[in-house]
């Protein structure tokens, strides 16, 4: 006899809640994420289909496998896994869970999913994050991006919170949690479109004009000791 799992049809896709790494695409075109765990070496999209991450023909999730999408039923669950050393620097994603999916007593293994809302923690440094920069490592044709605020960002290869927003595409908001540490608040949302430079507050302006003063400043520095090079080259000729 084949026992069968009891089955849902909910009125709306359930909502629950991971952690991943942001990536930017090699040409700074494409938004997506990388899990911490199984399948982490697979970037995803906004809205992204499950597959197996073993080569099996099954349908994720299956069964008899560990395949597919996985989250949690808890946001404070989802987050107190920042704490660990590892994932300090990865953020919280809220996903809507679609298509097939099993049910287990702490969250879901599922075939697709739609992330919803990115919520990006403190800079390394303990300031509030106003773009994703290079975290130093990545994927094959992808960076993976860290929280950085407006001073540790310099000469980086970095976003904004709201360009990432704009890449990724699928109405993605980013959330921007304050300095402080985990449970400090949310902070400044940034819908997708931000980059387009429609409908912006004062807040999310702000955060664009330290990220733009943190670059000139960082050129200028650069500027100067290029200059102070030149000059002390060029004395002995006079």
């Amino acid at each position: 006899m084949r026992l069968r799992l009891p089955e849902e049809r909910p009125a709306e896709p359930p909502t629950g809640y991971k952690i991943a790494h942001p990536v930017l695409s090699q040409d700074g075109t494409q938004g997506g994420f990388t899990g911490v765990s199984l399948g982490g070496a697979l970037p995803y999209g906004v809205l992204a289909d499950a597959s197996c991450v073993y080569g099996l023909r099954h349908r994720p999730p299956h069964r008899r496998c560990d395949c597919g999408f996985h989250c949690v039923h808890d946001r404070t669950a989802a987050e107190a896994l920042l704490c660990t050393a590892e994932h300090r620097t990865a953020v919280l994603l809220e996903v809507l869970v679609l298509g097939r999916y099993i049910r287990f007593e702490r969250g879901f293994r599922y075939a697709r999913q739609r992330v919803r809302t990115v919520t990006v923690g403190p800079c390394s440094c303990g300031g509030g994050a106003v773009a994703l920069a290079d975290a130093g490592w990545g994927r094959p044709g992808w960076r993976a991006l860290v929280p950085s605020c407006a001073g540790c960002v310099r000469g980086r290869t970095s976003v904004s919170l709201g360009g990432f927003a704009g890449v990724a595409g699928g109405g993605l908001r980013v959330v921007a949690r304050p300095g402080g540490g985990a449970g400090a608040g949310e902070g400044v949302v940034v819908p997708a479109g931000l980059a387009g430079g429609e409908g912006l507050g004062v807040p999310e302006l702000v955060a664009e004009a330290a990220l733009l003063q943190a670059r000139l400043d960082w050129f200028q520095t650069q500027l100067a000791r290029l200059g102070e090079r030149g000059g002390g080259a060029g004395t002995p000729g006079q």
